[in-house]
């Protein structure tokens, strides 16, 4: 979580342009983000993959007015609404886009092309057909920022006591270079967000990384299994509200226009 998931990207992105915020080539160089290239396939009209410029113009022309996120695990269809088919590659794929006001979705699919040593991500976005109906168990942003708080307290706090070196000055140092790289970035989402969406998702990604670390970062003193398997069951409860946040945030932009608030 110590980056945006490719579907945040699209989703923030897309939004700032088809709100008008973001100018196209502005949208897609900050969607590709690191990677090479980004295309997009099974677009109505289409017979090959697209660019992302033309595919966000042709989503628009197809009654797309925003994008949301979903970010599913096993066990927990995180954003998702269906049909099954969409659910499973999205699954797969650990993220996608649902669009609001089409019954589109899109899923990555990432591909790694170059030699060794100079290996780079190409990406295909697949659109497939989607069930429009409420997304599953995305809070409000201010359900996620409560949830947020108490989630960072119950992480250091259990991972003290299972002396895991991720909750010490490690994670700290961790976590201070994200918020100033994060700082210098200065846009943590895209424009046209609410503050409080920013904040929740910065929020968020230091959860996720805190989380990232103590799964990363050596036995400390949890050495048998079942002191893992404790770790583990401690952590799962909170990447799912971090999860969850990161949605919240990403989907703020499509939840402000259902309530009227655009």
């Amino acid at each position: 979580m110590i980056s945006e998931p490719r579907s945040g990207r699209l989703a923030a992105w897309g939004n700032a342009l088809l709100a008008g915020l973001a100018s196209p080539d502005d949208a897609v160089l900050a969607i590709v983000g690191e990677d090479a290239v980004h295309r997009v396939e099974g677009l109505p009209g289409e017979s090959a993959p697209v660019g992302l410029t033309l595919a966000l113009g042709r989503l628009r022309a197809l009654g797309v007015t925003g994008l949301r996120v979903a970010l599913p695990a096993p066990g927990h269809p995180l954003g998702l609404s269906g049909p099954p088919e969409f659910n499973a590659r999205a699954l797969e794929a650990e993220e996608a886009v649902v669009c609001h006001g089409a019954a589109f979705g899109l899923v990555p699919q990432v591909y790694e092309a170059g030699p060794e040593g100079d290996v780079h991500a190409e990406v295909v976005w697949h659109v497939l057909p989607v069930r429009q109906a409420p997304p599953a168990d995305v809070p409000s942003l201010g359900e996620a920022e409560r949830e947020l708080a108490e989630a960072l307290r119950e992480a250091t706090e259990v991972l003290s006591k299972l002396d895991v070196a991720g909750s010490g000055p490690v994670a700290e140092a961790a976590i201070d270079a994200y918020r100033a790289r994060a700082e210098r970035g200065s846009e943590v989402l895209a424009p046209g967000y609410p503050a409080r969406a920013v904040r929740v998702l910065e929020l968020a990604q230091r959860v996720g990384l805190l989380v990232s670390l103590a799964h990363g970062g050596g036995h400390g003193g949890a050495v048998s299994s079942a002191e893992m398997r404790g770790r583990a069951e401690a952590l799962r409860p909170v990447e799912r509200t971090a999860r969850r946040a990161q949605v919240a945030a990403y989907n703020a932009y499509v939840e402000e226009r259902e309530r009227g608030g655009r």
